[in-house]
């Protein structure tokens, strides 16, 4: 991968997010556009009401200056990336940040109509489901159709298989899964991005490794906005991400697993994110089968997501990060090894 590109994306992705910071929290305080804490959340982040929130903007912004200059710098390093022998490296890249763009958006309405309700209730999770399966599908059209996504699938250690008609579904449940997973990591301050700080590094060795450049510029500006942003996310957090910043990612992250043609090594890269998503999915299943059977409903955890549990447990908000991004680094370290 071409290092100036590289390294200029990786900068002013950096830059620019934390740069930002200086400007978008007055601005987000002068609108009154704080955050709101659900009645039913942990008591003990009813402090963080009112702290600014949808600073994911702060993380697009960032992502998309970074990926201009970089991409500007590639094409004066490498002229023939104009080429139509990249053309199906070009609609990776692209597609892949239209659809973290639009995944953005759909956390950008959300966070919009919980803001304009005082509630921490945004759009109803029929619609965001069906937006965000749209948005999955539209990326599996495009990706399949001219970025040469084929139907086989890479499975971590066990060898490539052709799934067929069922590529699409599968995939699309994926990365639906997959974006709301890191939505559901975003609970306690610098968690998300810290974790996806690891995750987006990841990826650059990996598209490094196997020369998919435009992945790997997705890759920098994302590991890069996830820096600039946590500078002002760390504990206690004067900016929250918020859906708009959240499901950006979890779009950005997803594409690029697709993006260097191994989906599912966001399941190892991820792993904070899939034991999140699954500590809300088996809490919610095994209380509601308790209260059908027993007429008392019990949790396996104290409170989901699993965060929540360490922090019941006393851990503070330092300690539970530092062991998420441990699990996080092992996790990376095992999707490159698979990939390798």
């Amino acid at each position: 991968m071409e290092r100036t590109a590289v390294l200029i994306t990786a900068l002013v992705s950096l830059g620019v997010t934390g740069i930002l910071g200086f400007f978008t929290i007055p601005f987000l305080r002068r609108l009154k556009i704080g955050q709101t804490i659900n009645e039913i959340g942990p008591a003990w982040h009813k402090p963080k009401e009112g702290v600014p929130t949808m600073g994911g903007l702060m993380i697009i912004a960032g992502s998309i200056f970074s990926l201009a200059a970089g991409y500007i710098t590639l094409i004066l390093e490498v002229p023939q990336f104009m080429s139509g022998q990249y053309a199906a490296e070009n609609v990776r890249f692209f597609s892949g940040i239209g659809m973290a763009f639009l995944f953005g958006a759909i956390g950008f309405a959300d966070d919009m109509k919980s803001i304009n309700h005082k509630q921490n209730l945004g759009l109803r999770a029929r619609y965001k489901l069906i937006f965000q399966t749209v948005v999955a599908a539209l990326y599996l059209y495009v990706m399949y159709r001219y970025g040469g996504l084929s139907t086989v699938v890479n499975i971590p250690f066990l060898g490539r298989y052709d799934l067929g008609s069922w590529f699409f579904p599968v995939s699309t449940l994926l990365i639906v899964g997959m974006v709301n997973a890191v939505n559901l990591t975003d609970g306690i301050d610098g968690l998300a991005s810290t974790v996806t700080f690891f995750v987006g590094i990841t990826f650059i060795i990996i598209a490094t490794l196997f020369g998919y450049v435009g992945t790997g510029l997705l890759a920098t500006a994302v590991s890069g906005a996830c820096v600039g942003f946590v500078i002002w996310n760390f504990c206690p957090a004067k900016v929250i991400m918020g859906d708009t910043g959240s499901l950006f990612l979890g779009g950005a992250v997803t594409a690029l697993a697709f993006g260097v043609d191994f989906a599912l090594l966001i399941v190892l890269a991820g792993i904070v994110y899939i034991v999140e998503m699954l500590s809300v999915m088996l809490q919610v299943g095994f209380f509601k089968i308790t209260k059908k059977l027993t007429g008392t409903g019990k949790r396996i955890i104290k409170m989901s997501p699993i965060h929540h549990h360490f922090e019941l447990c006393g851990f503070s908000e330092y300690k539970i990060v530092f062991i998420f991004s441990a699990v996080t680094i092992l996790g990376c370290a095992a999707a490159v090894y698979a990939a390798a």
